[in-house]
């Protein structure tokens, strides 16, 4: 399979950090790290502008990140619940998505997108669940989520298990997603327009590496 070089502007799970230079599928450069501004190509002219923009790049990264991880040490104490109906046994009539996480959270005043959950598969039983929220690529946070029978059931769940303390509600934050298209319009401006690149619309984007 072929691929391409890109260099990152900042750090991809799995991938590397800022400023190193990777190989990846042509898909996932073109439908995803392109138009996002999180990698460039790794083109002569693309990674000398690197090189001399490193230091600001790296300056905005960190900015973004201390923000981060602000918000993570208030969303610690966070925890959310879900009411859904179950059988006798707590097989859900139906599942809780990212999605469905994502709206709660939102409803106790931290607004986040589907795609900051790492939820790898649905959740189909009652329970309580520990969910990571990624807020930037460097700064996760775990918070609680109790999936019950009905709101009540799953507050008083919370609270014998973890206390008074977790069920408290949490306090309206700045949007993490802010922080990430404030990076990337910093990236902008130090790359100029000439190094932006326009994806191709792709419904089905491929994985990193292949």
């Amino acid at each position: 399979m072929e691929h391409v070089k890109v260099v990152l502007l900042q750090r991809v799970a799995r991938l590397g950090q800022i400023g190193d230079v990777v190989n990846v599928k042509p898909g996932f450069a073109r439908n995803y790290l392109l138009p996002k501004k999180i990698a460039l190509r790794a083109t002569k002219e693309n990674l000398k502008y690197f090189e001399d923009k490193k230091t600001q790049i790296e300056a905005a990264n960190a900015e973004t990140r201390a923000e981060a991880a602000k918000t993570a040490e208030k969303m610690k104490a966070v925890s959310i619940s879900l009411a859904r109906q179950a059988s006798d046994k707590g097989h859900l009539y139906g599942s809780v998505t990212a999605r469905d996480i994502a709206l709660s959270v939102k409803e106790a005043g931290f607004s986040v997108v589907p795609g900051q959950i790492c939820l790898h598969t649905p959740i189909k039983m009652l329970g309580i669940y520990d969910v990571a929220i990624d807020l930037h690529p460097e700064v996760s946070v775990v918070i609680k989520l109790c999936v019950a029978k009905s709101e009540e059931e799953a507050r008083q769940k919370i609270s014998e298990t973890f206390g008074e303390e977790t069920a408290a509600t949490a306090e309206v934050v700045p949007n993490p997603e802010d922080a990430r298209e404030e990076a990337r319009q910093k990236i902008d401006k130090t790359f100029g327009e000439e190094t932006a690149v326009t994806a191709e619309a792709a419904s089905n984007p491929e994985d990193v590496r292949g």
